[in-house]
This record gives structure tokens, C-alpha cells and sequence, in this order.
């Protein structure tokens, strides 16, 4: 990594800015932020004029968009999942920004006005149609009495209201109390739901206490607004409904048509006119003085030559460069991390935790390599890597057209997929035990056997855990190791070599010797001569002065720790007999159903393994990610990794809906 400094004369600027938007080579930084004593001759360039009418464009496009969008018919359910569709490019040309305002302006003027009044009628429709429920919804209460509807409210001597009340014995008891009232009721439901439709009216002496009825006992409705007999202002309520919805048809069918002419050119208009406010925006991070503007920023070491040319041939050679290579600190420069087509998913997992400084070691192949094989042996069924590795090509080859993201997460399914099925084979788990008990009648008989290096295969984890404990804390030792080795390499890289000697190194003495010592006296796994027991007491030894130097007398602690990480490993063995384990549970409950339910028990059998196998693929799906996630932050990256770094994001045109026009 590079930081760059460009100073560069002010006709020319216009053009570098395109330039390096196009180009994508260089991030630019806020200058005022980089040190304070370069700034001191300079001003902050202001922003573009043209920021603002970029915003305006974009926003009342915006707006169209929104409309449209809600009008477009959506595939729906299983047709809209097999079939996603695809978002439409349009092939655009290079256009200047007044072009492009004027284009803007001219698709504005002709749609624009159009289609907020059809979105503003159909608002009204929808706050119509809203207040038409609720008043059919409480006409419907009313439709057997036979009054007027208007008369709902006071008049000069009568008072009238209408409502819907729960306790009615409480009510009459009210109204009894009164000399002018009446009460007429109608009774709905049963039971705890029963209620009654109810009009009060008294003589307008009566107004306060029929008031005070009212609002203690009486759920009101507001009929005011309505008219004549209620089952006669039904039926007007019901045709104003089907009309409403006539013409709410009508309007969507119009939009529908912009719809199908328009939007996809709006989506390409708005990202053009997004794509001028960033290069309008850009210029608040520049320095200026009379006559010339100052960009800093950052490029890749092996991009200096490209951006010089590219540079130099917009701005007629009026231009000065200054390259100079940062210091992490105070410079902390951003990071340019390469991950394949592969790793990519791993990204999202190693940003959750940090990105790597600058210097420092990118472990995110490392990380997916091994999340990929503990997410296997944690899951360990051949049967759900076969669902996993269906649903993951699927995702690939279909939804992976519509969405890239959902595309990379296939790609890694696949890989968890494939170790998970080979894991389940090598283990004897296939749905658990399915096979040999619902279909050779025998859950203890193995499918196929074979022996690989030596080793004779199948090992059930059930049967076997104390093998399978070994394999896990023998992968362990591996990844711990591997961090390990990657710390020293980062050490040596950055030449720190007491810290490569005394943090990194120093583990390997400590393994290798206090590793033979403890087989031999501790575990009887073998014997040791007297030579080697005293190679193995000076390796421990040593190893054990040499996290002294580095840490004090927390190093003790850091060995205790050391054997706690390398037994969490042990939680392969865990999540794998756990994944075994409810896999054969639900295979035994699906085995007596029909013992439990003579006849018709049966018919519960593959309801209760596709069900309960479902439950346990995703919750063990969830567990092995999790666990395998926590061993990469936990254990592997606290060997040599700290990040806190930041990415390279250099000043670059991104586009979804539009590609440029190719001149031969």
C-alpha cells in the first residue's frame, strides 16, 4: 500500500475525478483528517453545486420506484422461489451530467405528475375502503332494527345512540333508573362471546345521565355520516365497495403499464444519477488553493504506474505525484485483502470478529479450511449432508442467478455438505440408524465395512467415542499449532523476533517436552530412556523461561489455558454423539408409534422422521456452526491474530442495473 498525494490544477480536476471513478484504483481520504500540519495552506474544497439537484433527481425518482414497485405482480410461493427473476441491466451511454439532468427532467415531466395523482387516488380509495369495513362491520349489528341511521345523534328534544354492549342485565338495570329512555337490543353469539347489539334513546332531559350510560356501558358506533334504514344503507355501502374496488383495478392496471415501460429505465436513471452525486461529493475531501486542488489517498503498491498513466493522460501532464510507503503507526493505512471465489463466505464470518491490521496476516483461508472440516465432524451425518448438499447446489445453480451473496453461502453449503456426508459415511450415520432399523430390520448391522491405511471402517461414535475423542483432539492440536505457526510467521514478517521467540516459539519446547513427559509417566503411553527424559525435562523447561520472559508469571496461567483450548476440542465429539444420538431417538419413537396405536399407527411413521429429522438438521446445523465458528475465534485466532485493521475501499463505480455501451 501506497499513500498517494496528487496536486492538481483546477481546469483539470473535473477529469480526474472521473478518471479515478472509472479506474477504481485509488481510495481518497478526507484531508482535513490526515496531519494537521499539511493542511495549514489549505482550504477544504467545497461541495459540487450540482450535489443538490442530484439529491432532488434521485429522490423524486426515487419515489416513482417505490410506486411501481408495490404495483408489479410478484411471484409468489414455490413458482416465485424455483423461478426468482433476475433484475434487468440496461445498456446506457456516456453522458454528461447536464445530458443526464435533461433526460432526468424529460421522463419526470412526462410521468411523474401522472403517476402520484393515480398513487395519491388510490390512497384515498384505500382510507375510503378502510372506513366502508368499519361501517358495514357495525351496520351489520344494526341491520334488523328500523330506524334511520341519521338519527343517530341529539336533536332538539331526542337523543339516540347505537352500540354494541357485553353486559346487558347491568344496562337495563341503567335504564330503568331513567323516566324518558328506551332501550331496543338484539342478542349476538353464545356463551363467553355473547353480546348484544343495542340503541338507546331518551328525551334530551336525560342527555347527561344517558351520556354516562353510555360511556360505561356501551361500545359506541359512529354512524352519524349514514342514512336511512340499516339494511337499505347496507346494501349502498357493499355497491360503493364494488365500485371503489372498480376503479382502484383500473388505476393499478395504468400503473401496471408504466410499470412495464418505465421501471426498469427508472432503476438505471437512478443509479446514473447516483453514480454523478458520488463524483460531485467527492470533491468535500480535497484541499484547495487558488489555482490547484490536493487529493490524498491511498493505492496499491502495484497499481503506482497504473494511476500515474491514467492520471497524466486527462490532465495534460499539469499534475504532481508523491508516493510514499506508510507506517502502521500513525499512518494505520487500510487493508487490500484477496480472498478466492471460494473463501468469500468466510469473509462475512472473519468481519464479524475483526479485520486484520495492516501487516497482519489474513487468516481467512486457514479459518475456512478448518470450519469446513469441524462443521463436518460436528454434524457427522451422511444423511443430512445429502439434504445440506441438495438445498446447497439448488441455492447455486437457481436463487445464486438472482442473488451473488446467496450464491457464495451455496458454494460454501456445498463444501459442509460433501465433509458432512464423508464424515456420516466414515461414522455409519446415515438419518442415524434409518437404514438398518426400518429397512434390513437390524439396527446393529452395519451397511458396508472396508479398511482405509489400516484402519478398519465404520467407527459408530456411539459405540466408539473414546476413538472419535482422539481424532478431535488430535485436529486440535493441529489448528492450535497452526496458529502458532502462523504467529511466528507474522513475527518474523514484521521482524519482531523476541516476540517470535519468546510468545510463538516458545509453545513448541513446551509440547514437544512436557507432550513426552506426561505420556510416559502420566498416561504409561510409553518409556522414556534416560537421554530422552532429560531432552524432554530441558525442551519443557525451556519453553517454560521462555513464556516467563514474555509474560511474567501470568505464563503459568497461559499453559493452564493452553490445555483448556485444547480440550474444548473435545466438543467435536460432543456435537457429532449429539447429532447421532437425537437422529436414533427419533427413529426409535417413529419404531413404536405403531405399537403404541394399533392399525392406524402406521400412518405416523414417516410423518414423525421428516418432521423430526428436519428438527434436528436445523437445529444441529445451528449448533456445529456456531461451536465451529466459536473454535476459529477463540482458540485458533488467539494464537496470533487481533485485527482491528480497515478495508481498502477505493473510489470505484458500482453498478447493478446498468452497463456501459461497448464502442468497437
Amino acid at each position: 500500500m501506497k499513500k498517494t498525494s496528487l496536486i492538481i490544477h483546477q481546469n483539470y480536476v473535473e477529469n480526474v475525478i472521473k478518471k479515478l471513478h472509472e479506474t477504481g484504483l485509488m481510495e481518497i481520504i478526507e484531508i482535513s483528517k490526515d496531519k494537521p500540519e499539511n493542511f495549514e495552506n489549505l482550504e477544504q474544497a467545497p461541495m459540487h453545486s450540482d450535489v443538490d439537484i442530484c439529491a432532488n433527481y434521485k429522490l423524486r425518482v426515487s419515489r416513482l420506484i417505490d410506486i411501481l414497485k408495490k404495483i408489479i405482480p410478484k411471484k409468489g410461493g414455490i413458482k416465485g422461489f424455483l423461478n426468482p427473476q433476475l433484475p434487468k441491466v440496461k445498456t446506457v451511454e456516456t453522458r454528461s451530467i447536464d445530458e443526464i439532468f435533461s433526460y432526468t427532467e424529460g421522463i419526470l415531466n412526462e410521468i411523474e405528475r401522472t403517476i402520484l395523482n393515480q398513487e395519491n387516488t388510490l390512497n384515498k380509495y384505500k382510507e375510503k375502503l378502510e372506513q366502508i369495513k368499519i361501517d358495514i362491520e357495525q351496520v351489520e349489528y344494526l341491520k334488523d332494527f328500523d330506524f334511520d341511521l341519521s338519527d343517530i345523534n341529539e336533536s332538539k328534544h331526542v337523543i339516540i345512540k347505537a352500540g354494541l354492549v357485553s353486559d346487558l342485565p347491568a344496562l337495563q338495570t341503567e335504564i330503568n333508573n331513567l323516566e324518558k329512555a328506551h332501550l331496543l337490543f338484539k342478542q349476538f353469539g353464545s356463551g363467553k362471546k355473547q353480546e348484544w347489539a343495542a340503541v338507546l334513546a331518551g328525551h334530551i332531559s336525560e342527555k347527561e345521565k344517558i351520556d354516562k350510560i353510555s360511556r360505561e356501558k356501551i361500545t359506541e358506533f359512529n354512524l352519524g355520516h349514514l342514512s336511512g334504514l340499516p339494511k337499505n344503507a347496507l346494501d349502498l355501502l357493499k355497491k360503493e365497495k364494488q365500485n371503489i374496488n372498480k376503479e382502484k383495478k383500473k388505476i393499478i392496471l395504468n400503473l401496471r403499464v408504466f410499470a412495464d415501460e418505465q421501471f426498469h429505465d427508472l432503476l438505471a436513471l437512478r443509479e446514473e444519477i447516483q453514480l454523478e452525486q458520488v463524483r460531485k461529493e467527492v470533491s468535500k475531501n480535497f484541499g484547495k488553493t487558488d489555482s490547484t486542488y490536493v487529493i490524498k489517498g491511498w493505492v496499491l503498491e502495484k497499481n503506482e504506474e497504473s494511476l500515474k498513466t491514467a492520471l497524466t493522460s486527462v490532465t495534460n501532464n499539469h499534475i504532481i505525484y508523491d508516493f510514499e510507503t506508510p507506517s502502521v503507526n500513525p499512518d494505520n493505512p487500510p487493508v487490500y485483502l484477496e480472498t478466492p471465489n471460494w473463501a468469500k463466505t468466510f469473509r462475512t464470518f472473519l468481519d464479524l470478529f475483526a479485520t486484520p491490521r495492516y501487516n497482519e496476516i489474513d487468516p481467512v483461508i486457514f479459518m475456512g479450511i478448518f470450519f469446513v472440516l469441524f462443521f463436518g465432524i460436528m454434524l457427522g451425518d451422511a444423511g443430512y449432508g445429502i439434504v445440506l448438499l441438495i438445498l446447497s447446489l439448488f441455492g447455486y445453480y437457481k436463487i445464486g442467478k438472482v442473488s451473488e451473496t446467496i450464491k457464495n453461502w451455496s458454494f460454501m453449503g456445498i463444501w459442509l455438505a460433501l465433509v458432512t456426508t464423508v464424515v456420516g459415511f466414515l461414522t455409519h450415520s446415515i438419518f442415524g440408524d434409518l437404514i438398518p432399523r426400518f429397512f434390513l430390520d437390524n439396527p446393529d448391522k452395519l451397511l458396508y465395512s472396508f479398511t482405509l491405511f489400516g484402519v478398519k471402517l465404520p467407527v459408530e461414535s456411539l459405540k466408539s467415542p473414546i476413538i472419535i475423542l482422539s481424532v478431535a483432539l488430535s485436529f486440535g492440536l493441529i489448528h492450535l499449532n497452526v496458529g502458532i505457526i502462523l504467529g511466528v510467521y507474522q513475527s518474523y514478517k514484521n521482524k519482531e523476533y523476541k516476540s517470535l521467540i519468546t510468545k510463538h516459539f516458545s509453545w513448541f519446547p513446551i509440547q514437544i517436552g512436557g507432550g513426552l513427559l506426561i505420556g510416559a509417566f502420566l498416561l504409561k503411553m510409553w518409556t522414556l530412556g534416560t537421554i530422552e527424559m532429560y531432552i524432554s525435562a530441558i525442551l519443557f523447561i525451556t519453553g517454560i523461561i521462555l513464556r516467563l520472559i514474555d509474560a511474567g508469571p501470568l505464563a503459568l496461567f497461559d499453559i493452564t489455558g493452553y490445555i483448556g483450548d485444547w480440550l474444548s476440542y473435545a466438543r467435536l465429539l460432543a456435537l457429532g454423539l449429539g447429532t447421532t444420538g437425537m437422529a436414533l431417538a427419533f427413529n426409535i419413537v417413529a419404531q413404536i408409534v405403531p405399537k403404541m396405536i394399533p392399525v392406524v399407527g402406521i400412518i405416523f411413521i414417516p410423518i414423525i422422521l421428516i418432521f423430526a429429522h428436519i428438527a434436528n438438521l436445523g437445529l444441529q446445523t445451528l449448533g456445529a456452526g456456531v461451536h465451529s465458528l466459536r473454535l476459529q475465534y477463540v482458540e485458533f485466532f488467539n494464537r496470533f491474530y487481533s485485527g482491528g485493521g480497515k478495508k481498502f475501499e477505493p473510489f470505484s463505480i458500482k453498478r447493478k442495473y446498468t452497463k456501459l455501451k461497448e464502442y468497437e
